[in-house]
């Protein structure tokens, strides 16, 4: 206890530590308590960091900034039209027939579990069949369930869309046009003495925009390459199952694992066990085993690397403080913490 105790003594004398201790703290208020109300602006920092990075390109060509911010900002206001108006009917469109075919698809697992209990009667007995059938049941309704609880929400949802579609651009523009501003009223703030946390913050920017600009590259790759595949082979609801392929990519391990459950179902009420329904996961098995041993250590060699437990427990971690936006950012926020780690004893022995 006397070690910890003067361990502690020691970080408090240092007014680095204390600062980037106090920095830190603020910053996980601000977002658990005041998260949800700054959500425009949470998410309006985080796209302007990753246009930035192309900003920067540009100014690098000998290119103006302010043209270049204005050549970025016209090219993401493109690329969130075609979302909007091209990308999201597709697929509200597809999500909605595959809900529409909810019905026939329990019908089709209904009757292929019943012949279980004729094929493989020392495994399945008809009462476990009809157990199995009555909890598929359940968890399809408690589905349709939250579908209608979604759908009677809608209202506030296409709300917060459109403040999302109006605020979202002009955040996003003026945090490019005045990065500069911004950043020098910020440092106004910062003591002199904030060696520490200026290195922290270097390595953790470094860290951070690669693994966050690589990300965006691998989901775009994996939806296209999934696209593409399901496509070929005339899988239903192609564009939607890339889709969630795609995004699944934004949570390691257990996302390529979650995701393959809704692929291998839907190509097997489609097919049955055909050589079409071994072809199109074969193909997609390559993809996944490609996305994992190729394409990741391509895009991300410049990051450090996290240990499987880690990543996991970062995940479950900020999922389980702020959801969605927590899994998402559980890499970032845990390279965060590893350059904490890594920078905090340099601290204290050149102090």
């Amino acid at each position: 206890m006397e070690r910890i105790a003067n361990w502690f003594k020691r970080q408090i004398a240092n007014p680095q530590v204390v600062y980037l201790a106090v920095l830190l703290l603020l910053c996980f208020l601000i977002i658990t308590y005041a998260g949800q109300m700054l959500a425009p602006v949470l998410a309006g920092l985080v796209i302007a960091y990753l246009l930035d990075g192309l900003t920067g390109k540009l100014t690098g060509a000998k290119l103006p900034r302010p043209l270049a911010v204005w050549l970025v900002f016209c090219a993401f206001m493109l690329v969130v039209l075609l979302v909007v108006f091209v990308l999201l009917p597709i697929l509200y469109n597809q999500f909605s027939e595959m809900v529409r075919q909810i019905p026939a698809i329990l019908a089709s697992g209904q009757a292929a579990l019943m012949t279980l209990p004729e094929k493989y009667p020392e495994l399945f007995s008809v009462e476990q069949t009809h157990e199995i059938i009555d909890g598929m049941r359940a968890q399809l309704t408690a589905f349709g369930q939250t579908l209608l609880a979604s759908s009677l929400a809608s209202a506030a949802g296409i709300i917060t869309v459109l403040i999302y579609l109006i605020l979202l651009p002009i955040l996003i523009f003026f945090f490019l046009r005045d990065k500069e501003r911004i950043i020098a009223w910020f440092i106004g703030f910062v003591p002199q003495d904030s060696e520490l946390a200026t290195r922290v913050w270097g390595d953790v920017d470094l860290q951070i925009g690669n693994y966050i600009r690589g990300k965006v590259w691998e989901i775009l790759i994996v939806w296209s390459a999934s696209f593409a595949c399901f496509a070929y082979f005339d899988l239903q609801f192609s564009m939607l199952l890339a889709a969630v392929v795609g995004i699944s990519v934004l949570i390691p391990y257990v996302g390529a694992a979650v995701v393959t459950i809704p692929v291998t179902l839907i190509a097997w009420f489609q097919w049955g066990w055909s050589g079409d329904f071994i072809y199109v996961m074969t193909a997609y098995l390559i993809i996944q085993t490609l996305d994992g041993n190729l394409l990741v250590p391509l895009l991300f060699a410049e990051v450090v690397n996290l240990h499987p437990v880690a990543i996991i427990v970062a995940i479950l971690l900020c999922g389980g403080l702020w959801g969605v936006w927590g899994v998402f950012f559980a890499i970032p926020l845990a390279t965060l913490a590893q350059a904490i780690i890594v920078t905090w004893p340099k601290s204290s022995t050149s102090h």
